[in-house]
């Protein structure tokens, strides 16, 4: 891995940031660190004094990312290279901070794709299982044990307000969302008698290369900076949070109808968003 260390002395100081780095720090592991999301919530942690392994799979966008935080912030930042669909891949990456006191997972890595399951390449819905479902379960486990032990942390998980029903044009990737809802749900409990906390994180549309990459039409969307900030000010008090207006709102607007209704609604959104797509293609997303 490679740092870009600076004296603790020179980091900035906030009341917030403090007692949440009491709380998560000294090191937080942040996957799908190179873009979107994954990025906004390096660089909120990096804010809130919290040195980082940045995970991801660009090892040039990784390194630039650590250098520019490290210099802002006076932090600690490390890049770490990985392709998390790759077998062994969760296991390598609890080796490589197993020296870290490490007090929060940010499992922000995944990927998503559009269009009739039919029509999908198959090898690359099965990738998308492995990087939404499996890395996360494996990475939860890992962690969890560790922060298990040292009677502290946090894991932040992503799901999706697709993943709250089933999600026609997107029906894959909606049920790997609905897995890591679910797990993070029965995390908090389990974990909580061990002092770890556990947040769920359901976003809407985001403005994070999602659509660009899937061809996709999304009239508005939230910035990942509002979804990072609704991290950071979450973690600890809530169990799930939908960040931006435009998620609180389509949430509003779902929650009361059937699920077989929203179902339907859902589909039909889906389709619009990709009647222009052309061919099935592989979308960066939470």
């Amino acid at each position: 891995m490679n740092g870009n260390a600076s004296a603790a002395s020179e980091r900035p100081s906030t009341a917030a940031g403090d007692g949440f780095a009491a709380r998560y720090g000294p090191v937080a592991v942040v996957t799908g660190a190179s873009d979107g999301i994954g990025r906004a919530v390096a660089a909120e942690l990096a804010a809130a004094g919290l040195d980082l392994v940045l995970v991801a799979r660009r090892p040039a966008e990784l390194q630039r990312l650590a250098a520019e935080l490290g210099a802002e912030h006076g932090i600690v930042a490390q890049a770490l290279p990985l392709d998390l669909s790759r077998p062994g891949a969760a296991a390598r990456l609890d080796r490589e901070t197993g020296a870290l006191d490490v007090g929060l997972l940010v499992a922000a890595a995944g990927f998503g794709t559009s269009g009739p399951l039919l029509d999908a390449e198959l090898a690359t819905e099965r990738e998308m299982v492995d990087v939404n479902c499996g890395a996360v379960l494996e990475l939860s486990q890992a962690f969890g044990r560790r922060f298990a032990a040292r009677r502290s942390g946090g894991l932040v998980l992503f799901g999706s307000l697709v993943g709250w029903q089933g999600t026609p044009h997107a029906a894959n990737y909606a049920a790997t969302k609905a897995y890591v809802q679910s797990l993070a749900e029965g995390l908090r409990i389990e974990l909580a008698r061990s002092g770890v906390d556990v947040l769920a994180v359901a976003p809407g549309p985001v403005a994070s290369g999602f659509a660009t990459r899937a061809r996709m039409t999304m009239g508005s969307a939230a910035s990942p900076a509002i979804v990072a900030r609704a991290v950071v000010r979450s973690l600890g008090r809530r169990a799930t949070i939908v960040p931006g207006s435009i998620g609180k709102l389509l949430t509003a607007s779902l929650s009361l109808l059937p699920r077989s209704l929203r179902v339907r609604i859902m589909g039909a959104v889906m389709r619009g968003m990709t009647k222009n797509r052309g061919a099935p293609h592989e979308t960066a997303g939470p």
